[in-house]
């Protein structure tokens, strides 16, 4: 799904014209070209130049990040699409939080890119699916879902009849289901039901 996914995002960012590569996303401070960065990084970054780097940092995971990120933006956009494409099958799995890590990315920074720019593409419901098994599970990693943050919520998908989840009820598409659960406030006006009001939060 993974796979499929890169290749997918891939195919979007190829039909970009630079002015959209520079358009913000929905992860403050990235344009679209740090985005497609990020999503090559856990390729291209070992998990020994990103201790070194973020020993750097004092350990802070997110400006390791920031930081990785932007050195690898500094590359044309059609190297980037390349980078994507081509290592697309590549298995990648980052301490913490394992394949899902990767996976949850493809999701999410998909539609991080795609509903600034008011593009339909989307990953197949299915793997939304996938997706909100991971994100409403005990094991989720804290930096994809704040701890608690789902707790006595109910999240109905309006659109596929999947629900997760008891309390509160949330409905909507999954989609904005499980961008509004990783913390994308954007997607919030896409839900209704008593619960909406905890994810303001």
């Amino acid at each position: 799904m993974t796979t499929a996914n890169r290749r997918l995002i891939a195919d979007v960012l190829d039909s970009l014209d630079d002015a959209r590569w520079d358009h913000p996303t929905l992860c403050a401070g990235w344009t679209v070209r740090h985005m497609a960065a990020h999503l090559v990084q856990p390729i291209l970054i070992g998990f020994g130049r990103f201790l070194l780097t973020a020993m750097r940092y004092r350990g802070d995971t997110d400006r390791t990040v920031d930081h990785l990120t932007r050195r690898l933006a500094r590359r044309p956009p059609t190297e980037l699409v390349r980078l994507l494409r081509d290592h697309a099958g590549d298995r990648v799995v980052p301490p913490r939080v394992g394949p899902m890590g990767p996976f949850a990315d493809t999701c999410l920074h998909l539609r991080d890119i795609a509903r600034p720019l008011g593009l339909d593409a989307d990953v197949p419901v299915e793997h939304w699916h996938v997706l909100m098994d991971y994100l409403t599970s005990p094991s989720v990693a804290p930096a994809l879902v704040r701890p608690g943050r789902l707790r006595g919520l109910r999240l109905v998908a309006t659109d596929t009849g999947r629900d997760w989840g008891s309390g509160a009820e949330v409905a909507g598409p999954v989609e904005a289901l499980a961008m509004a659960a990783a913390g994308r406030s954007v997607a919030l006006a896409d839900l209704r039901g008593p619960g909406v009001g905890k994810l303001i939060i």
